[in-house]
């Protein structure tokens, strides 16, 4: 299954997005969009994307966070980085903004959109739908949805001081891993996921492009900014887009703890919430990517149906057996 990275601008920060399925969407009526998590580097999504555009059919793209990617050398990003930092494009506010205009730019209009967000990626498609109503989302999957309380989470709590205060003391580490022989990086990136019994392949390139060029630091910044800017939940969006939205949530989630689960159930009874019973981790690409994209093609299959707008004829022939 062919894959295509395109590389380019969007409001001055370097972008890349991972593209399955169609590569110029020239009458397509249906775009699966991946919003990730952080860092937002989208290599790490893709079995998770195979393993949906293999069973609906449909195209699959993610866009990564601004400046979370390792462009090719003959982009020039001198000028155009400096205009992205004056806009503030790599911090939360800026990464929504930058969402909005990639749609803008590269989705035609009148494209329905599945918006699958994970992780803070969550947390800015909720914006997206707030700011942008004329949005055409036909659905929104939130896989383990940092939307609220950020910093008072258990995981939060360890990595605010680090991320608001201390990351200035990482960055130098963080060059001097960038200049590292890429074979002696892959080495230590290796001896980093051994606790992963069943790794995926597919996220060993995705770690090493963290440690090259400013994503490790952009990643960072991003990190701290929303350990001090999500904080209450926007009832309001969930609300008036509730029977656009599924949230899955982890048993196991440090960053999103069962007590958050079971507050949302509490405050949107009618809304489809979800607790995992796989013990699937939080940063669920690591080992878990193809066992989470069949859940979440079925659940996209299941709205696609209900509105009328079946997998295409290859999403269709395949059936797996998942606990939905």
């Amino acid at each position: 299954m062919e894959t295509q990275s395109e590389f380019f601008f969007c409001i001055g920060a370097a972008t890349e997005v991972l593209k399955l399925g169609s590569f110029q969407l020239s009458g397509e009526k249906v775009l699966l969009l991946l919003i990730p998590g952080n860092p937002g580097v989208v290599g790490f999504y893709e079995s998770f994307m195979r393993t949906l555009h293999c069973m609906l059919g449909r195209p699959v793209w993610a866009v990564s966070h601004a400046g979370h990617c390792a462009p090719p050398d003959s982009m020039d990003l001198v000028e155009d980085g400096a205009a992205a930092a004056r806009q503030d494009v790599f911090g939360l506010d800026g990464q929504i903004r930058h969402k909005l205009a990639f749609i803008r730019d590269r989705v035609p209009r009148g494209t329905r959109l599945v918006l699958v967000g994970h992780s803070i990626g969550c947390y800015m498609i909720l914006e997206m739908m707030r700011r942008s109503p004329e949005l055409e989302v036909l659905k929104a999957v939130l896989l383990f949805p940092t939307i609220e309380r950020m910093a008072q989470s258990p995981q939060g709590k360890v990595m605010t001081p680090v991320l608001c205060q201390l990351r200035y003391l990482f960055y130098l580490p963080l060059f001097l891993l960038s200049l590292l022989p890429q074979r002696v990086a892959a080495l230590l990136v290796r001896l980093l996921l051994r606790g992963v019994p069943a790794l995926d392949p597919c996220v060993l390139r995705p770690v090493l492009d963290v440690l090259s060029g400013d994503c490790a630091v952009n990643s960072m910044y991003l990190g701290g900014q929303e350990m001090r800017m999500v904080q209450e939940r926007d009832n309001d969006a969930i609300q008036k887009n509730l029977d656009r939205l599924i949230f899955y949530y982890g048993a196991t989630d440090h960053w999103c703890p069962v007590s958050y689960f079971q507050d949302m159930r509490r405050d949107f009874p009618h809304g489809d919430i979800r607790l995992c019973e796989r013990g699937v981790r939080h940063a669920f690409v690591l080992d878990a990517g193809q066992e989470v994209g069949q859940m979440v093609a079925e659940w996209v299959s299941a709205s696609l149906r209900a509105q009328n707008l079946p997998g295409e004829a290859q999403g269709q022939t395949l059936h797996l057996d998942v606990d939905a």
